[in-house]
């Protein structure tokens, strides 16, 4: 019989799983698919992912956002994800993060997209309580001006997802495959890439980031590590994630299209 621990008794419960190097569209695709299926909480920690990879929300366009020329003669594979949000390049650097939940999950959490940025913040400032200057500014997570983590969401009927993208290590070179977006923060201020956003590994551990992150989590729910072989039945159901790769074709004609 199991015995739940007295901290977390009346909490809610959430699943936990935790990953190294899964594959970010493999990521995505199980994201989306516990979104859309499950009636269960959940939480995934990825540490890192494999080669660099670009990832653009919903509604991003290539020719905007990327130097589609660098992309395609180095074959950086560009994915559009299903949620919103920006777009970033990962790699073995970036922390994954994400936190699926029903919409009475959080207690007086209004299921919109700044409330749940704000609860979100809120749990992260237990994480870097006394590192840097810790806040939320627009929809980024930044020490002092300095981005580290970029976030996104998508909210259905019932529920909502809420991921982020840590920077904890960052490939200079892989930045120059991103353009300055047109719609850009205000305190951004104008500034390049490189000028704009910072190293985690400058101000945590990368397993200390992890571990208070779950410590963190765990003050609101009561967390059950699961493996994914657990639910592998249920991911192999019949289910169409919209996460893909783009086609080099799609991004030619993207680039095409910006020149003419």
């Amino acid at each position: 019989m199991l015995i739940p621990q007295t901290k977390n008794i009346g909490l809610p419960l959430m699943n936990l799983m935790r990953f190294k190097g899964l594959p970010i569209l493999q990521q995505l695709h199980i994201e989306e698919q516990l979104l859309r299926t499950s009636s269960e909480n959940w939480c995934i920690v990825n540490d890192g992912t494999n080669d660099p990879t670009v990832v653009m929300g919903v509604s991003g366009k290539p020719a905007e956002l990327l130097e589609i020329e660098s992309v395609l003669d180095d074959q950086v594979p560009v994915i559009r994800r299903f949620t919103g949000g920006g777009t970033v390049i990962v790699d073995h650097g970036t922390v994954f993060v994400t936190f699926i939940c029903n919409k009475e999950a959080v207690p007086n959490l209004q299921p919109y997209p700044r409330p749940i940025m704000s609860w979100s913040s809120s749990l992260y400032s237990k994480v870097f309580q006394g590192i840097g200057d810790f806040h939320l500014r627009e929809n980024d997570y930044v020490f002092g001006n300095h981005k580290f983590g970029g976030n996104a969401q998508s909210i259905t009927k019932n529920r909502w997802i809420h991921h982020t993208s840590f920077l904890w290590d960052f490939n200079v070179q892989n930045m120059s495959y991103l353009k300055h977006p047109k719609r850009a923060p205000a305190y951004r201020s104008a500034r390049s890439h490189l000028d704009f956003i910072c190293r985690m590994k400058d101000y945590m551990p990368r397993s200390t980031f992890m571990d208070k992150t779950v410590e963190a989590t765990e003050t609101q729910f009561s967390l059950r590590p699961i493996q994914l072989e657990a639910i592998r039945t249920c991911l192999e159901a019949e289910f169409c994630p919209s996460s893909r790769f783009l086609t080099n074709e799609e991004l030619e004609a993207a680039a095409v299209a910006l020149q003419s």
